[in-house]
């Protein structure tokens, strides 16, 4: 008997095509340049000088020249150039891949019910037809039967009774808004926390376009005010000099799904913790230092209507400070809502896991 057949392995990095390891690099680089492709061209150039990543034989004008060609970037004019929108999806992707893409199997979720009802996947179990349930779902092989038992071989009728139907697992959709922290302490103290939420928010909008297309997603940014923006904006999104006004945020996800006619609404936050900020007629009031309770207080009550709402909402904290940590808890018992305190290497994962876990559930 023959026995196995060990070779040298040779590993196959090198056998990528110049252009796919370059598009991986600018991509990369582009989620910290906001989207900016002659800034991330410029990092490329120091990168080419530190580790050499164009050769004589594919040259920074050959990759230049592929990526017009490939429709990633939109004019061969550096005074013109940006990215195209398959530019755009492809960020995206690549945020999936990244922080979704280790994720174990058992995590995904199916977005099943324990119920029984309309949807996609037909199950063993069989009923009687009833009004209204779709042709396909028919079992013609017992319903045959069934008349054949009922009005004899030589001459087969059929009665609504005769009828019989596969059933189906419920599956149930979910509208989701997505809260991006943008005030300027998420850039503080050197730490990129905007970086990775972006990341986040790219893959999470990938991972719904892609797996469950009848769900929806709206994506705001808060600052000293909250704003929508769409998808194709997120490569762009910077932190700005703002304050975190989490109220007006809390307030416009509301505004949101309050229209969404799914009975399953959810706001996922990702933030640095501390609300400072809030809109008082024309103009704001803030206090940066510590928390200031009348902000905070103003913050419960938005979270206090959540829940009345019967929205849940899940924080994502993205720093650590113990006083921080303590009003995330405080915000969370009053939306009775969920809290994870993660580094940022562990958001993606976090994001998905509770994402569809809420899947399964009515709120």
């Amino acid at each position: 008997m023959k026995g196995h057949l060990f070779t040298k392995y040779f590993s196959n990095e090198g056998a990528r095509p110049p252009f796919e390891r370059l598009l991986e690099i600018l991509k990369e680089v582009l989620s910290y340049t906001n989207g900016d492709l002659d800034e991330a061209l410029d990092w490329m150039d120091q990168l080419h000088k530190e580790y050499g990543l164009y050769t004589d034989e594919y040259s920074k004008e050959d990759f230049l020249d592929d990526l017009f060609q490939k429709n990633f970037v939109d004019s061969q004019d550096s005074e013109k150039r940006g990215i195209t929108s398959k530019m755009e999806q492809a960020l995206r992707k690549s945020a999936l891949d990244q922080i979704f893409g280790k994720i174990k199997r058992s995590d995904i979720g199916d977005h099943k019910t324990g119920l029984s009802g309309k949807g996609d996947e037909v199950l063993p179990e069989l009923r009687q037809y009833e009004f209204g349930d779709p042709m396909n779902q028919i079992a013609l092989t017992e319903s045959f039967k069934n008349a054949q038992i009922r009005s004899g071989m030589d001459n087969i009728t059929w009665s609504n009774e005769d009828l019989i139907a596969h059933e189906k697992t419920l599956q149930v959709s979910t509208s989701t808004v997505l809260m991006i922290d943008i005030s300027h302490s998420m850039i503080l103290y050197g730490e990129d926390r905007i970086t990775p939420a972006k990341k986040v928010a790219m893959a999470l909008a990938e991972f719904i376009r892609t797996k469950f297309p009848k769900d929806s997603l709206d994506i705001i940014v808060f600052g000293n005010d909250a704003w929508e923006v769409k998808l194709k904006d997120l490569p762009y999104l910077q932190v700005g000099p703002f304050h975190t006004n989490t109220v007006a945020g809390l307030r416009l996800a509301q505004d949101i799904l309050r229209k969404k006619r799914t009975p399953n609404k959810q706001i996922l936050m990702i933030t640095d913790g501390k609300p400072s900020c809030l809109k008082e007629g024309s103009g704001y009031y803030k206090n940066s230092f510590g928390l200031d309770r009348k902000i905070v207080n103003k913050t419960l009550n938005e979270a206090v209507m959540c829940r009345r709402n019967k929205i849940g909402v899940t924080t994502f904290m993205v720093a650590s400070d113990p006083y921080l940590v303590e009003f995330i808890d405080e915000f969370t018992e009053a939306c009775k809502g969920k809290a994870f305190y993660s580094g940022l290497d562990k958001l993606g994962a976090f994001v998905l896991h509770d994402y569809t876990r809420n899947k399964r559930k009515r709120f």
